[in-house]
């Protein structure tokens, strides 16, 4: 149940096989189906359990009085939505399915007797918060400083570079369910400035975006354009 975040967090640590069977086993306890749209937790709301994404994909979202949305994160399986929010008393940001959901609820108290026992857990957990915060100042970055076609390219670099850490890319290609909507919502940019974007990225032979199958041929080439090295 668990084998997303257990590939995930040995990026940072290798884990024991006790680790590995108690992750298992509270991300097996409670489970939760939600459909795209519905939101695994609103904003206002207090935090009750951590939420691991167990398939699907989810993203984390603000919602402005008039209706405005921005998308801060794009959470795939083996993410942990919400590692750090049990300890406040209500939400500052909503988290919704993109597709269809599979979440384990783990109550907090579970996971942190899980830490208190396994050095090698508590210090993977604090890699993965550590690139987590990284990644969302790239995000910042990204709507403060980059251009369009940089902010889209890095957006689906990062993308294929996380999800290939879990095992859910096939070769240069994996399953991209974002719309451009959505793209639109995370990077800042109209949907109409985001297709301009998308299919001046595919003129380049950059990305191949069929449906949902996205791939990237040459993804240092893509890298380039996302970092203006190119």
């Amino acid at each position: 149940m668990a084998i997303h975040l257990i590939r995930k967090l040995e990026q940072f640590t290798e884990l024991s096989t006790d680790d590995k069977r108690a992750l298992e086993q509270v991300a097996s306890r409670q489970i939760r189906l939600l459909s795209p749209k519905e939101d695994i937790v609103h904003e206002g709301d207090p935090p009750r359990h951590l939420n691991l994404i167990l398939d699907g994909w989810a993203y984390r979202y603000k919602s402005l009085p008039d209706g405005r949305r921005q998308i801060s994160a794009f959470l795939i399986p083996g993410d942990m939505c919400d590692l750090r929010m049990t300890i406040v008393r209500e939400m500052d940001h909503s988290i919704a399915a993109l597709t269809p959901l599979r979440v384990a609820e783990i109550p907090g108290d579970s996971l942190a007797e899980l830490i208190a026992n396994s050095a090698r857990l508590e210090r993977a957990l604090a890699w993965n918060a550590i690139v987590e915060e990284a990644i969302a100042r790239e995000w910042i970055t990204n709507l403060g400083r980059r251009q369009a076609i940089e902010r889209i390219s890095h957006l689906l670099c990062e993308l294929y570079v996380r999800l290939a850490a879990v095992g859910l890319t096939n070769g240069a290609s994996f399953d991209c369910p974002v719309t451009q909507e959505q793209l639109g919502d995370a990077t800042g940019l109209t949907t109409v400035h985001v297709n301009r974007t998308v299919q001046a990225i595919r003129d380049q032979g950059l990305i191949v975006w069929k449906g949902r199958n996205l791939a990237i041929p040459d993804f240092e080439a893509l890298r380039n354009v996302a970092l203006r090295a190119a």
